[in-house]
Formats: C-alpha cells, sequence, structure tokens
C-alpha cells in the first residue's frame, strides 16, 4: 500500500518544481480593454477572446490600448489580432469514418480530445497541468471537474490506465495548488468549483487498477475543508459560502462563487441579464455562477418557482417561471445532489483513514457521513411523491419540480430500500422517456431542461437502481440511452454533448437544444458513459450500429 503522506510529498515537489500559478482573470489582467472587447461583439462568442493568449507583455498591450484607443480611426478587432493568438476550435487530422461501429469511433475519439500540457502559453487564462487530460469538445477546451469523471468511465472501461492515472493526478494537483478542484482550468473558473466527484475518481482509479485510493487521502480531506469552509461559526439559519446551518443544527451545502460579477466566459450575456431586470446586479451575478458550479447551467431547478394556481393540481408539471435567468434563486437552495455527493466524499475519507491507520479522523469523517445521510433522508425525501427534491432553506420548504438530481442519493447508496423502490415507481412514471431519463419534469428553454438528456444522469440512474436491485428499470434506462446515441450517430457520425428525448417513439432522434450555446459535438462524457454501457451491454443493437456519414472532429 503507497502511504499517503509520502505520495503527498512527491506531489507537492511536482507542484514545487511547475512554474507558480497564474491567478489574474482577463477581466483582472486586460480591464477596459476587456471590457471594450466584449461588448464590442469583437468575437460572437464571449469565450473566445477569454481563451487568447497575449503575443506580447499584457502591460504593454494594455498601455498600448489606452494610447490609441482614442485616435480616430482606431479598430478594436484590428488591435486584438495583432496583438492575441486566438484559440477556438480547429478541425483535426480526424474525420468519422463511413461504416465504423459507434465503439471504435469513440476509441479513435482518445487521442482527438487529449492534449499534452508540455506546450503551455504562458500568460493566458489556461491553467498549467502536469499530465495529459481529456477536453469535452468543441469549445470546451480545457478540463472540466464532474465531465471528467463521466468522461474516465469510458477510459477505463476501455482499460487506459495510465491516463487515468494521469487526469487524476491532475485533479490532485489542482487541489494541491489552488486549495480546490476549479469548474475548468481557466483563471476565470477559479472562484468555484463543480459537483464534487474526486472522491468518485478515487474509487474508479482504485476499481481498474490504475492507483491507490489511500495516496489521495490528503486532496480528498483538503477538498472537504474548501467546501465546508466558515461552517463551524455559524449559527442556525445563518450561511457562509458554501455551508448553510438549519435550524435543527444540520450542516448542509448549496452552491457558491466567490465573486459577484459577470462570468468572463459570457460577459455581454450576464450584463444583458442583470439589465434586464429589478434585481442588484452583483445578485444576479452571483446567482448566474453559482448556477454554473451545480454544471447544470441553466435549468428551471435554479429558478424562482411561482405559487401553483389553484386550477394546478398536485404532481402536475408547472413550466419555468422565466425565460431569462432574471429569477435564478441559487444560493437560496441545498440541492440534493451536492450534499450526496459531499455524503459520499466523507463516507470516502472515513473509509480510506481508517485503512491509514487515523482512526479518529476515520470516527470523525464517519460522524459527519452519518449525520449528513440522516439530514438528506429525512430533509429532501417527499413520501407522498415518493422522490427526493432540493430545498430552499430560505422558505424552509421543499421545491416542486421533480429532477433527474432525485437518483443522486441511491447512485452514492444513501438512500433506504424503502426510498429507492419508491422513487423507481416515480421515475418510471414520471421521468422515463423513449429516450432515457429526463432531466427534469419542467419544459423550459434552458438547456438542463425537459426535453433534453444527459449523459452523466444515465448513468447515475442506471447504477443507483442496479445497486439497490431495481434491475429492470436500470437495464431499461441504458438500453434506451444506447439507443438515442445511436440513432444520431448513425445519422450524422457524431456523437453530441446532449439529446432531444422523446416521450413516444420517433424516428427523428435530435441533438438537445436551448441555452447559451450552440450544441457541441466530441463528445467527452458522452463518450465516456456510452462507452462504459456498451461493455456492460454486449448485445445491445447498438454495437452494430456504423455511421452513415464522414464528420471532421474539432478539437
Amino acid at each position: 500500500m503507497t502511504d499517503p503522506g509520502t505520495a503527498a510529498a512527491k506531489r507537492s515537489t511536482r507542484a514545487a518544481a511547475a512554474p507558480a500559478p497564474d491567478t489574474l482573470t482577463p477581466a483582472d489582467r486586460y480591464q477596459e480593454l476587456f471590457v471594450a472587447v466584449q461588448s464590442g461583439h469583437v468575437f460572437a462568442d464571449s469565450k473566445t477572446f477569454v481563451d487568447c493568449a497575449p503575443l506580447g507583455d499584457p502591460d504593454a498591450i494594455v498601455a498600448a490600448y489606452r494610447a490609441r484607443s482614442a485616435q480616430p480611426g482606431f479598430d478594436l478587432a484590428a488591435f486584438v489580432q495583432a496583438n492575441f493568438q486566438l484559440s477556438e476550435p480547429a478541425p483535426s487530422d480526424y474525420v468519422s469514418v463511413p461504416g465504423q461501429p459507434i465503439a471504435a469511433h469513440i476509441e479513435d475519439l482518445w487521442p482527438v480530445l487529449t492534449r499534452h500540457p508540455q506546450s503551455h502559453p504562458s500568460l493566458c487564462s489556461l491553467l498549467q497541468l502536469p499530465h495529459p487530460y481529456l477536453v469535452p469538445g468543441g469549445r470546451f477546451r480545457e478540463l472540466y471537474y464532474w465531465d471528467s469523471y463521466f468522461t474516465l468511465l469510458g477510459l477505463a472501461a476501455e482499460d487506459h490506465r495510465p491516463l487515468v492515472r494521469g487526469m487524476v493526478e491532475n485533479f490532485a494537483y489542482l487541489i494541491d495548488t489552488y486549495g480546490h478542484v476549479p469548474n475548468g482550468t481557466r483563471s476565470y473558473y477559479l472562484g468555484r468549483s463543480q459537483p464534487p466527484v474526486f472522491a468518485l475518481m478515487v474509487e474508479l482509479g482504485q476499481r481498474f487498477g490504475a492507483l491507490d485510493a489511500v495516496e489521495f487521502l490528503p486532496q480528498l480531506r483538503r477538498e472537504h475543508a474548501w467546501w465546508m469552509s466558515g461552517g463551524e461559526a455559524l449559527a442556525a439559519g445563518e450561511a457562509s459560502r458554501h455551508v448553510v446551518r438549519l435550524p435543527g443544527g444540520a450542516r448542509l451545502n448549496r452552491h457558491w462563487d466567490e465573486r459577484d460579477t459577470p462570468r468572463e466566459e459570457s460577459w455581454i450575456e450576464d450584463v444583458a441579464t442583470a439589465r434586464a431586470c429589478t434585481r442588484a446586479p452583483a445578485e444576479i451575478y452571483r446567482e448566474i455562477r453559482a448556477a454554473c458550479e451545480s454544471g447544470w447551467d441553466f435549468s428551471s431547478r435554479w429558478m424562482r418557482e411561482a405559487p401553483p394556481r389553484e386550477s394546478q393540481q398536485r404532481g402536475h408539471v408547472r413550466a419555468a417561471t422565466a425565460a431569462s435567468l432574471a429569477s435564478l434563486c441559487t444560493t437560496d437552495i441545498l440541492p440534493v445532489d451536492l450534499n450526496a455527493f459531499l455524503y459520499k466524499l466523507e463516507s470516502t475519507i472515513a473509509a480510506l483513514s481508517a485503512q491509514a491507520g487515523d482512526a479518529q479522523a476515520a470516527q470523525a469523517f464517519e460522524r459527519q457521513a452519518n449525520a449528513r445521510g440522516a439530514a438528506i433522508r429525512e430533509l429532501f425525501w417527499d413520501p407522498q411523491q415518493g422522490a427526493f427534491f432540493d430545498h430552499d432553506w430560505r422558505l424552509g420548504a421543499r421545491r416542486s419540480c421533480l429532477t433527474a438530481a432525485s437518483v443522486v442519493p441511491l447512485f452514492v447508496g444513501v438512500a433506504t430500500p424503502a426510498q429507492a423502490e419508491a422513487l423507481a415507481r416515480t421515475v418510471s412514471q414520471r421521468l422515463l422517456a423513449h429516450g432515457g431519463l429526463s432531466t427534469t419534469e419542467c419544459g423550459s428553454d434552458q438547456q438542463w431542461d425537459r426535453p433534453n438528456g444527459w449523459a452523466a444522469l444515465q448513468w447515475m440512474a442506471v447504477r443507483g437502481f442496479a445497486d439497490y436491485g431495481h434491475e429492470a428499470l436500470s437495464r431499461s434506462i441504458a438500453r434506451r440511452w444506447l439507443a438515442t446515441v445511436a440513432a444520431l450517430y448513425e445519422r450524422e457520425g457524431k456523437l453530441v454533448e446532449k439529446y432531444a428525448l422523446r416521450r413516444v417513439e420517433q424516428d427523428d432522434t435530435e441533438g438537445g437544444a436551448g441555452g447559451e450555446y450552440p450544441l457541441q459535438d466530441g463528445f467527452g462524457w458522452t463518450n465516456g458513459v456510452t462507452a462504459a454501457l456498451l461493455a456492460e451491454h454486449r448485445q445491445h443493437t447498438a454495437h452494430g450500429c456504423v455511421a452513415h456519414a464522414a464528420v471532421p472532429q474539432h478539437r
């Protein structure tokens, strides 16, 4: 067994040998030039400029802008072109092969989506990493946190153990360097994380023989400390950063971002949202950023719920209360999935501490896990509807919209068998679509709502229901999702970020829609979950599905 202290020391030595982390964001660094570029719509996508690399000293670029911008005929777009290297997706050498089965296509995509960090542009927003890593694809050209766990499922299933190990090491490096895992490896993501799945990555790596989980115990503990920071001193009914202390004394978690400014990668969109509502700009910016930490950006799940009309009966579908993001109240909500992931983190730390011979830590984290588990089973569970719901801690009430986050307590093993049985009935009746598991029961124009389906949610439902003995439902979700992915692959020769799930059988399987940006090809977690499900369902017709079209894949 690897000694966790020795492994941590080696990792710290590597971190010390790396360049000092550059935490300045593009808005910090370029100031009024940044505002001018984003507000002037120099690029169609706000993310383009914040991913650029400067061709010279940033201070000199800003000084040059200040000296020239007021001069007659100043061309901002030309100035940017002359001073920055764009990092837009470029076609790779890979084109999908007509007639190629879907499993072979996914295997071919791993090197297309792999990045090798030896060449790292200086003074840009991209954070340095020590090992090769996979990006999702399309406009997402960096490492993302919770996406990567689901990508790792496919890498592990196809026995890419060195890459699995390197990916886990990268996340340990991020925790060692920044104190937490940022949303993605860009400086503008450092104010927030994403759903804490590092414990799941470590567990997966050990199960497939890529690593010894106990060596990552220091990073697991440090991540937990970051999520719980400020919670000890809270009085009942108070909140600080990610922690809320409820009237009964329980400490649970919400999503948060350290900044209350427009997201730099979506600057013009956030400014427009703030201008369109009466709330203080800092307030709405914080709510938007917190929703991004959830990974569910964006969804009616985070919007203020309107009181039900008298004509509505209990359980009827209620659409989002706003087409825009002006009604977001993310920081008022205790998400059931976030707290389930933290239960998994605490349980993992307890087990690994016992393995490492630290009985005191093992007992302390076991107590925390037990307390959180009891709160999840009580606070988030609605026995009348037979499902877990998010909780509005300011209102002291459960939220009303049923979402696929309800399956996460099963996925981490915190639900009771009776709750799992009731949830299986509810999901079958209310969330199961012809193409897989619906994201929410509420429809809206946001991408994390019906009719869209997402690979990560399918996997957690498939595994969660199987672990509690509901094999038929687990198989049904898996087989429906594989058929959805295979149908679009067969027609268009690609896998995509999300899919539109139909309530009834139709032949027009489509990629998902809604949200702030076009549908992205690639796609990391779809590839990973599909590969893992194909490995488990050897007789599924998706294995015989072949592409009819040749499609260039973007880096």
